[in-house]
C-alpha cells in the first residue's frame, strides 16, 4: 500500500469518503462508480481516483467500486479497526455532550474513562463511562494504555496539561480548548478543533454567494 507524500488535504477527505460509503452501504448500494460517488459528494471523479491511488488500486475498470470492500479498506487506512483507547479530561457541558452523544465506537475508539475536578461529577457515570478525580489520572495512565486524550478543559491550563500527559506517554490529542497546542516531542499528534473556524467559513460563504 502506498503512503508516501500523502497531502493533508487527501487525509482530510478520507473521513468524508468513509462516511459516504457507510451511508451507501446502509442504503444497500453494492457498487458505485467514481463518477456517481463524486456526484454524491460534490467531488470530481478524477479527484476521487487520484486520492484512492495514493493508497493502492481499489476499483475495477468498467465495474467501479464494491461499496462494502471499499468502505472496509478506507476504514482500515483510517485505523477504525485498530480499537484505539481514549480518555476524556474535562466533563463540563461540552465533555458531557460528547460522552452522551458522540459515536466513539463507530469510529474505532473505546472510551475507557473520564476525569474532572468537580465533586458534582466525580464518581458518576455518563453513557457507561466512569468519571474519576483528576488526582487519579497519573495512576490510571500508569496501568492503562491510552492512545488519545480528549481535552475539554479551560484554555489557561491546556498546554501544561498536554505537556504533562505527553510526559506520561500520551501521543494523541483531540483538543477542544480553542488553543493551538503543540509539542517538540517526536510522534505527538494534535487535532485542534476550532468551532469558530467552521462558523466563520459559513459566514464567508453567506457574505460572498
Amino acid at each position: 500500500m502506498k503512503k508516501e507524500n500523502i497531502s493533508d488535504a487527501v487525509i482530510r477527505r478520507l473521513p468524508r469518503y468513509y462516511r459516504q460509503l457507510t451511508d451507501l452501504y446502509t442504503r444497500g448500494v453494492v457498487r458505485i462508480s467514481s463518477h456517481s460517488l463524486g456526484q454524491e459528494m460534490n467531488i470530481t471523479a478524477s479527484q476521487i481516483r487520484q486520492d484512492f491511488s495514493c493508497f493502492g488500486e481499489f476499483g475495477q475498470q468498467g465495474y467501479g467500486y464494491n461499496v462494502e470492500e471499499l468502505r472496509a479498506e478506507i476504514g482500515h487506512i483510517l485505523g477504525v479497526d485498530k480499537h484505539h483507547h481514549l480518555i476524556m479530561i474535562g466533563v463540563g457541558n461540552l465533555g458531557h455532550a460528547l460522552l452522551q452523544n458522540f459515536p466513539f465506537s463507530q469510529t474505532g475508539f473505546t472510551v475507557d474513562a473520564a476525569f474532572d475536578i468537580s465533586p458534582a461529577v466525580i464518581d458518576t457515570t455518563i453513557n457507561g463511562v466512569e468519571i474519576y478525580s483528576m488526582a487519579t489520572l497519573d495512576s490510571f495512565l500508569a496501568s492503562h494504555s491510552v492512545d488519545v486524550v480528549v481535552l475539554t478543559i479551560p484554555q489557561s491550563i491546556a498546554q501544561e496539561t498536554a505537556d504533562h500527559l505527553i510526559s506520561l506517554g500520551v501521543r494523541g490529542f483531540w483538543n477542544f480548548t480553542n488553543v493551538e497546542l503543540s509539542s517538540g516531542v517526536e510522534g505527538v499528534k494534535f487535532e485542534n478543533i476550532h468551532f469558530a473556524d467552521s462558523l466563520l467559513t459559513l459566514s464567508y460563504r453567506i457574505a460572498n454567494p
